[in-house]
């Protein structure tokens, strides 16, 4: 089987193919509705991206009845490891974002602006980007 498909969608029309999520969630409230947005949207075709922190999102490790907590909110989703408060690893992110149709970010107020990765400080030659902040 490929890793292309999930179960159920072999096949199935893809009018999103092409569409590209990035996305910088953590914890609970981001990855819940990232897992929501990237099922429908990845069931169609579009591409999800998740942005971790250099050492991994912070709920791959949980033990017990917390194990399965990453690979459930994360699933259809890629991921990338970048250092944000790096200039190569914001560089990176920016690149994404500019080639990105929405962006979904559930960071404390601030923190996006200090990586340059907020919706005034993305490229303005993306004019259709959407900006979710949960």
């Amino acid at each position: 089987m490929s890793m292309a498909g999930t179960a159920g969608t072999m096949g199935a029309p893809q009018p999103l193919r092409g569409l590209r999520v990035v996305e910088f969630t953590q914890m609970m409230m981001g990855p819940a509705c990232g897992m929501l947005l990237a099922l429908a949207l990845a069931d169609m075709g579009a591409e999800a991206i998740k942005v971790e922190p250099i050492d991994g999102d912070r709920t791959r490790p949980l033990p017990g009845s917390g194990a399965g907590f990453f690979p459930t909110f994360n699933r259809n989703k890629k991921s990338i490891a970048l250092d944000l408060r790096s200039a190569e690893g914001a560089r990176i992110a920016s690149e994404l974002c500019a080639r990105a149709d929405m962006v979904a970010e559930n960071f404390k107020p601030g923190t996006m602006v200090r990586y340059g990765l907020d919706y005034g400080s993305l490229p303005k030659s993306n004019e259709r980007l959407i900006y979710v902040s949960h």
